[in-house]
């Protein structure tokens, strides 16, 4: 490793360990699938490990997902100090689309989203202006998904989280009717073609090695990009919900699989369990944010690609005679689509070939 060179192993999140730990859960957890019995509702065990997990009820399956926003909103309270906002709207549409984007890489319209938001010192809900942006900006993520805001919990865990700290995360529900909608990877087929939807920016992944990266700069997050941008301008960028162009996909084309490009950045491409090789060969510019990152933090291009988004934020696979299509009716909302590449036959892998990068498939063990 070169000296000074910033990695998200270096940031403290290291997937070695973390992944290995998803299967021990899964495993686990599957033992508690056999043992379930309820009359008119089933464990779907083929989306053990995918986004969200499948209950078959009647004549639907119901999804249901949990997840949490990270680091981000740590950014949006040191920038608070230099612009004075409090950024925790966009910060709450960042939670919320980590819930809902994974629940519809299922096929599944998300319907209800829970909030857990934990901190260190109950005072933290006492800044009306940053309550004020958090509530509105939770709501507004929740109706622009369809969905409804359920309910939550606000434990206050002094001791375990940070006096001036909050963490945020949730729970979602899903429903896929009829049954056809279902995106399962039983429907991918060599030379699908693999579309990218453009992302808004770093989404909410990859965030603590962004952080780190800002304590090494001069000016930190104030540090312009060649835009005139602040760098935690950049980086606070709400993440894009997919949840309407996906549905009207779904409505209109046979999608083959969705992938939510988060942790693993394209490594995700290859979540799937068939044996496929997933081969990339058209990339959109790089958005100026990851230049910036990687030519700050000493990072090679492969390390960029296992930890960002990169631009693209969601796959859609699908019959290379729906390509027009899809990136038709994504540009109807407002998002940028392109062909990026096409599955084949063979060793399950990633492989990038603008960038000369293959992601082998024992690089990725996030499900049984």
């Amino acid at each position: 490793m070169k000296k000074n060179k910033i990695t998200y192993k270096s940031s403290g999140v290291n997937y070695s360990v973390i992944d290995p730990l998803k299967i021990i859960a899964q495993k686990q957890a599957q033992v508690t699938a056999r043992k379930f019995q309820e009359p008119f509702l089933t464990p779907y065990e083929k989306s053990r490990g995918e986004s969200a997990y499948l209950m078959e009820y009647k004549d639907c399956y119901i999804a249901t997902v949990i997840e949490c926003l990270g680091t981000k909103n740590l950014i949006a309270e040191e920038m608070r100090k230099i612009t004075g906002k409090t950024y925790y709207d966009s910060i709450a549409q960042d939670a919320v689309a980590m819930i809902v984007n994974d629940l519809i890489t299922t096929g599944a319209q998300p319907f209800v989203v829970n909030a857990y938001w934990s901190v260190g010192n109950s005072d933290w809900f006492s800044d009306s202006d940053r309550m004020k942006d958090l509530t509105k900006g939770w709501a507004d993520a929740c109706m622009k998904s369809g969905a409804v805001w359920g309910g939550g919990e606000t434990p206050t865990l002094s001791g375990i989280n940070m006096e001036n700290t909050i963490n945020l995360a949730g729970s979602g529900v899903g429903i896929i009717k009829p049954k056809q909608k279902l995106v399962d990877a039983d429907n991918l087929q060599e030379n699908d073609a693999i579309i990218l939807l453009e992302s808004s920016g770093v989404h909410a992944n990859g965030i603590s090695l962004t952080r780190k990266l800002a304590k090494k700069l001069k000016k930190g997050y104030k540090t312009k990009l060649p835009s005139n941008r602040m760098y935690g301008e950049a980086l606070l960028t709400p993440t894009t919900l997919y949840v309407e162009c996906i549905k009207k996909l779904l409505e209109m084309v046979k999608i083959h699989y969705l992938v939510n490009i988060t942790g693993h950045g394209f490594k995700k491409l290859m979540r799937a369990k068939p044996k496929f090789s997933y081969i990339i060969t058209s990339l959109s510019k790089t958005p100026e944010v990851f230049t910036f990152i990687q030519n700050n933090s000493g990072l090679l291009d492969k390390e960029m690609y296992e930890t960002f988004n990169m631009g693209a934020g969601f796959a859609v696979y699908v019959s290379k005679n729906d390509v027009k299509k899809v990136i038709t009716i994504a540009k109807s909302c407002k998002i940028r689509a392109w062909e990026a590449g096409f599955i084949k036959s063979g060793k399950k892998q990633v492989e990038i070939k603008p960038r000369n990068i293959i992601f082998e498939s024992d690089s990725l063990k996030v499900r049984l």
